[in-house]
């Protein structure tokens, strides 16, 4: 019995981990660039330069935004940049890769002016490749120091202006508000600050962006020239990169506001709680289900989500309820699976320049579970969990009944003053109202065949060896 709720638990996890967003930060440290090493490299590599001089180096803190921007990321930026300007770090880079905002305008408003009017250079550097950064956030690129795009990403769909310092106009304005634009075009319409034909391929390249930038007269320096044994000039960067990330339960509850997880969650959660019902007991499905329920509640109420698909979704349960009772997967359970199916596929809203709607991926696990679920799982479940001997039950063997529902092969019969699962012996059905005998037992299933026609009383014939 709890091996199908293990099981479940077991799915819902592996489901969250796959559906899950990229972290908001790889890993936190304090280490130079030289020693920081990652998908783009190591920082700065010394190996045949001459020896230099030791010299001063800066402190560049670099905060990965990753996923929807939130009430979490506002957060994390607005704690970064306190952060930085405490310990007086040289400049603060936001590597951003977002296809949407989730928070109202307000809320974006007052970052803009955060980020204006911070006491430490704002970089903001959307990559790696194929980054995103769609939504109202967009209009941070307007009022940070210095900005730059990876190859192949793209920024666009930011709205209305929120605030008079992004002054975007003409071209620049008409096409990224209802729009989105690549590295070139930004470039052309003097989105980004960095003007490379490449862009900025690494974060590497975004603090050397940084070096002799001048903010409020005070000049970065991030990079040092530095001759290899072969007389060529390499730049390498000189600053002490530290990489932040959210804490273990800002990143779980930013995690769960996306809307695969937040899906998943929710159909898992409700799942194991109807399993729990029925088991009449509170173990591990009853709570791995509370749990799940209430992250997936957390993740929709950050979410464009339709109220009327959640509805929909929790019919669903209840119509798989009532089937569930009887242990036979009939007409609730196809009414269940086409609420899932139409719940599933309306259930979040789209955001410009992005549709919400969960992945192939995670719709087929999300229904497909549901129906093994309630098709196979709790069935079986509910018959095991239900079944007791047939002893002190043998009376009604050979007794008369109606069909209260049509016995074809398997249906309900009224035997004596209760109504039994019944399954008939022989290959004709038999219909709603028809009179039964009850020729055995199977657990809690009866097996019946019609009273016209019968065998003589089973009970007769059980006892004939006796005799």
């Amino acid at each position: 019995m709890r091996r199908l709720a293990i099981g479940v638990a077991a799915v819902a996890a592996a489901l969250f981990l796959l559906a899950g967003p990229t972290p908001a930060g790889a890993s936190d440290s304090d280490l130079p660039a030289s020693a920081q090493e990652g998908d783009d490299g190591p920082l700065d590599d010394t190996d045949g330069a001459d020896p230099a001089d030791p010299v001063d180096t800066g402190t560049i803190d670099v905060l990965q935004v990753s996923g929807f921007f939130d009430d979490i990321i506002i957060d994390a930026i607005d704690d970064a940049i306190t952060t930085s300007a405490a310990e007086g770090s040289d400049a603060l880079i936001l590597q951003v890769n977002s296809r949407g905002t989730v928070v109202s305008d307000d809320v974006i408003r007052d970052l803009i002016d955060r980020v204006a009017t911070a006491d430490v250079p704002v970089a903001i550097w959307v990559g790696p490749n194929g980054a995103r950064m769609y939504g109202t956030a967009a209009q941070l690129l307007a009022v940070a120091d210095a900005t730059g795009m990876a190859p192949g990403t793209r920024i666009g769909f930011a709205g209305v202006p929120l605030d008079d310092r992004v002054d975007w106009s003409g071209a620049a304005q008409d096409n990224v508000r209802n729009g989105s634009v690549g590295l070139s075009e930004a470039r052309a319409l003097g989105l980004v600050t960095e003007i490379n034909d490449e862009g900025v391929p690494t974060i590497t390249n975004m603090v050397q962006v940084l070096d002799e930038l001048e903010v409020d007269g005070r000049v970065l320096d991030t990079t040092a020239e530095v001759v290899t044994e072969t007389g060529q000039v390499r730049r390498d960067t000189t600053a002490v990169v530290r990489f932040s990330k959210l804490g273990l339960v800002d990143q779980l509850f930013h995690t769960v506001a996306s809307p695969p997880v937040a899906y998943l969650l929710l159909l898992t959660g409700l799942a194991l709680l109807v399993f729990e019902f029925f088991t009449a007991g509170v173990g591990v499905a009853g709570v791995t289900g509370a749990v799940c329920t209430v992250l997936a509640t957390s993740g929709l109420a950050v979410l464009p989500t339709r109220t009327w698909a959640v509805v929909l979704i929790l019919l669903a349960m209840v119509a798989f309820a009532i089937d569930v009772q009887v242990g036979l997967p009939r007409f609730w359970t196809g009414v269940g699976l086409g609420l899932t199916v139409v719940g599933s596929l309306f259930l979040f809203e789209s955001l410009p320049g992005t549709s919400l709607r969960p992945s192939w991926l995670a719709l087929i696990a999300g229904i497909g579970g549901i129906a093994l679920t309630f098709i196979v799982g709790m069935p079986n479940m509910v018959r095991t969990r239900f079944a007791t001997p047939t002893v002190g039950r043998e009376w009604m063997i050979g007794e008369e009944g109606t069909v209260v529902s049509d016995v074809d092969p398997d249906g309900i019969v009224e035997v004596g003053e209760g109504r039994w699962r019944a399954r008939t012996n022989r290959a004709t059905p038999v219909m709603a109202g028809d009179t039964i005998r009850v020729v055995e037992i199977d657990g809690v299933t009866l097996e019946v065949e019609p009273l016209e026609g019968a065998a003589r009383d089973h009970r007769e014939r059980r006892r004939e060896p006796a005799e």
